[in-house]
This record gives structure tokens, C-alpha cells and sequence, in this order.
């Protein structure tokens, strides 16, 4: 009985580690695109919601857990700052994808 227990808790254990690892984050470029929604991202307002579900989705996730701004300090050394890829004030948006 107490195997039939320990070996639940363990497959339990490895499907809750498996869940999270089904999550990426990926960081792009704040760009201006007329519409607005590089602000409703960089805010993490909910007119970013269709924008991020609509990235993740392109990336076969199925869903945005989240989505946010953040300093180019954040992304240690991936992006090199001399590059000029950065959005219109120099900033980046982070999206949660989430499977």
C-alpha cells in the first residue's frame, strides 16, 4: 500500500514538472505599428491579449499567460544593445507562451 502511494506522488510529481516545462518565454523587439499595440503589450493591458495569444499561437502554443515590458538589462547579453533592433524607445516585450 505505502508503494502504490509513493508511486502516485511520484507520477503526480513528474506531471506537474512536465506542465511548467511546456512554458517558453520569448522577448521581442517593442515595436510601433500604427495600431497601438506595442503599448497594450509593453502595459500589459488587455488589448495586448489578442496580439500575444496570436504570437504564441504562431509558435504552436496555445495559449499567452502573459505579457509585459522590460529593460534591455533583463535579457543578459542576447541582444547586443549596439544593434538597433530595439523598439521606439529602446524597449523590449516579454510573452509568456504556454501549451
Amino acid at each position: 500500500m505505502r508503494f502504490l502511494f509513493t508511486l502516485t506522488a511520484c507520477i503526480s510529481l513528474m506531471a506537474a514538472a512536465e506542465t511548467r516545462a511546456d512554458s517558453r518565454v520569448f522577448i521581442i523587439a517593442n515595436q510601433p505599428d500604427g495600431y497601438g499595440v506595442d503599448e497594450c503589450l509593453a502595459k500589459g493591458e488587455k488589448c495586448g491579449a489578442p496580439v500575444a495569444r496570436a504570437y504564441c499561437q504562431s509558435r504552436d502554443f496555445a495559449q499567452a499567460t502573459g505579457y509585459r515590458r522590460i529593460d534591455p538589462d533583463e535579457v543578459t547579453g542576447a541582444i547586443p544593445a549596439s544593434t538597433g533592433t530595439t523598439g521606439s524607445h529602446g524597449e523590449f516585450v516579454a510573452i509568456t507562451c504556454h501549451r
